[in-house]
């Protein structure tokens, strides 16, 4: 059955999804036997972050965190404000399909919104989620967080400069896109598993989701040294590194200079 996106129902409800079965292979830490999502920054698990930022938002109805079958990381976690579902897949997309149809099952209408995001952009804030359903709430098709491509951008060959592209008009998607589900489940299905993002299957239906401006420093944590700088940016938010001790300056200031 085909959702229509201009289905407005002042009824509808948000949910969050958050995919978290990725093992994190361009961290460079998959030997330690722990995902990247689960790494220690600024005192606790990555995505532990990511989660406290969803349940500080109030018109979240439920938050549901995907995992990969077997995973045990939130099985002795007590007082929990989000939910597990093991049904994580290969891919971003298989995962996101499983959370969505477990959604369903919990009772989530294909009319209510849901806002996925990834468990690595343990930056977000309370306030950046509320800008994008503020935004979004009412459009006909949806939205994403993105930032502005700020940098030249280069093609490569070879290890070499293969051409400049002009950077007029391009942005960066972040996390979360919000959708609604019965559209954004309908696109899933209809793009298969090499979909990169929820934004992409929504626009090969021919859809143009809404750009809705985040922040520099909602980045994703990819690679060893991004690790550093989350650790920095949310150890400076409460004044401290419960990971290293009292913050170095020299630091905070690289972090600043990064995320400006």
């Amino acid at each position: 059955m085909t959702t229509d996106p201009a289905d407005n129902r002042p009824s509808a409800r948000f949910f969050a999804l958050i995919p978290c079965a990725g093992q994190g292979s361009r961290a460079g830490i998959s030997a330690s036997g722990l995902a990247k999502q689960y790494q220690p920054v600024a005192g606790k698990a990555l995505v532990l972050h990511t989660l406290a930022a969803f349940a500080a938002v109030g018109r979240i109805a439920r938050t549901l965190v995907v995992v990969a079958p077997g995973d045990v990381f939130f099985d002795t976690m007590a007082n929990k404000s989000f939910q597990v579902a093991a049904c994580g897949g290969a891919s971003r997309a298989d995962s996101a399909r499983g959370g969505l149809q477990a959604l369903r099952q919990a009772g989530a209408e294909p009319q209510d919104w849901v806002l996925v995001h990834d468990a690595a952009r343990c930056l977000i804030t309370a306030e950046q989620i509320d800008q994008l359903i503020d935004a979004c709430q009412h459009d006909r098709v949806g939205g994403l967080l993105a930032h502005k491509l700020p940098d030249t951008l280069k093609t490569e060959e070879a290890g070499r400069v293969s051409g400049t592209l002009d950077r007029t008009g391009k942005w960066l998607a972040q996390t979360p896109q919000m959708f609604r589900i019965g559209l954004l489940a309908q696109a899933l299905e209809a793009a298969g598993s090499g979909v990169t993002d929820e934004s992409g299957a929504i626009e090969a239906l021919g859809l143009a989701p809404m750009l809705v401006a985040g922040s520099a420093q909602n980045f994703k944590v990819t690679y060893p040294e991004d690790f550093a700088l989350a650790d920095a940016i949310l150890s400076s938010r409460d004044g401290t590194s419960a990971t290293r001790g009292p913050l170095v300056p020299s630091i905070f200031n690289d972090a600043k200079a990064q995320v400006s």
